[in-house]
């Protein structure tokens, strides 16, 4: 089959052939219709992340973010078979470790990122173990380009608003709007949330108009946590932090009223190397929340297709442009310059 491959960190991808995955006994194969450019992608390839224990053996072919159609299944697989379309969430899950069998898939005791430490989805064909607990049936109304467009970024900024425990009405901080801030802006606002959506680029912060912020804040010319603070008259009750920079992170907890909650999305770079000093005093006389946020578990995967299908959602509207697999260390190069806008989904495998 043909996929692109990291050789060697900050390089260029290879693109050629490889040889075809082949199922176990529960495994199921994909034939992949679609794959996002996620910056978690973006991360392995920097060689990033080994502060939290994800050790990446080259080469690898990344890509977490897809959507495609049943190829093969294993003898013992039960609930899908050849020609289902299907998506996954990034995290594969055991299914029997205490996190998986509580509906928290997401956190599995012995989850593996696709992309990350085995090979992913930039090719033709993936191999998704464990498939009837770790495979979604897609609904008729959601298509495989939509499939990737949720499979990582946007589930990811539905589960942060989830995790925010935001009300209608209250304000939301969105701190970064590349992919994950952009679906956090969209989910926020549907759910009926204030948005103000802060970036440093003009171009980025039109798009999150376009999804529903009502406000927007360039970081580079105004101080965030006193904007905020001033339109929002004293904090928002959440703030999101959808980048993982110190920055971005320290302007997410600032902006917060007292009570407010601050909901951690954005993975560090190795310029951080996930330590970030907080204003802990500040977190104690306000009664702050600090809330990790990771992924989305399979249980709360239907509620967000269903959402999709019935037109309440729109992921597709993110996708800035369809790539060919030669064409994804171009996105890796633009991505370290923080010079992407929405979605870049690999459509050709050729």
């Amino acid at each position: 089959m043909k996929a692109a491959q990291i050789i060697e960190l900050k390089k260029p991808l290879r693109v050629g052939n490889v040889p075809d995955p082949t199922p176990g006994p529960h495994d199921v194969i994909v034939k992949v219709e679609a794959s996002g450019v996620c910056r978690s992608d973006w991360h392995t390839w920097m060689g990033d992340l080994g502060w939290v224990g994800l050790t990446t053996e080259l080469p690898l072919i990344p890509g977490h973010e897809m959507g495609g159609v049943v190829a093969e299944v294993g003898k013992e697989v039960k609930n899908f078979k050849s020609g289902d379309r299907v998506s996954t969430p990034f995290h594969e899950a055991c299914t029997h470790c205490s996190y998986c069998l509580s509906g928290r898939s997401n956190i599995c005791e012995h989850s593996q990122v696709y992309g990350t430490v085995k090979d992913g989805a930039y090719a033709e064909y993936i191999n998704i173990p464990n498939g009837d607990f770790n495979l979604v049936h897609l609904p008729d109304e959601v298509d495989s380009l939509t499939a990737a467009a949720i499979g990582c970024r946007y589930m990811t900024g539905f589960h942060g608003i989830s995790r925010s425990n935001i009300k209608p009405g209250e304000w939301l901080v969105v701190n970064g709007t590349g992919g994950v801030g952009l679906s956090a802006v969209q989910v926020g606002s549907a759910v009926g949330a204030q948005v103000i959506a802060v970036d440093v680029d003009d171009k980025k912060l039109d798009m999150a108009r376009k999804e529903g912020a009502v406000v927007t804040i360039n970081a580079r010319k105004e101080n965030v946590p006193e904007a905020v603070k001033e339109i929002t008259k004293g904090g928002a009750q959440a703030s999101i932090d959808a980048l993982g920079i110190r920055e971005t992170i320290l302007n997410s907890v600032l902006s917060l009223r007292k009570g407010g909650r601050h909901v951690q999305i954005g993975i560090t770079t190795s310029k951080e190397s996930g330590i970030v000093d907080i204003p802990i005093d500040i977190v104690t006389l306000s009664e702050l929340e600090i809330i990790g946020s990771y992924g989305n578990p399979r249980t709360e995967y239907d509620g967000l297709l269903g959402l999709i299908a019935q037109g309440k959602l729109n992921p597709k509207s993110l996708i800035s442009r369809e790539i060919s697999l030669d064409g994804v260390t171009d996105v890796f190069n633009a991505m370290s310059n923080y010079q992407t806008y929405g979605f870049n989904i690999i459509t050709d495998f050729s």
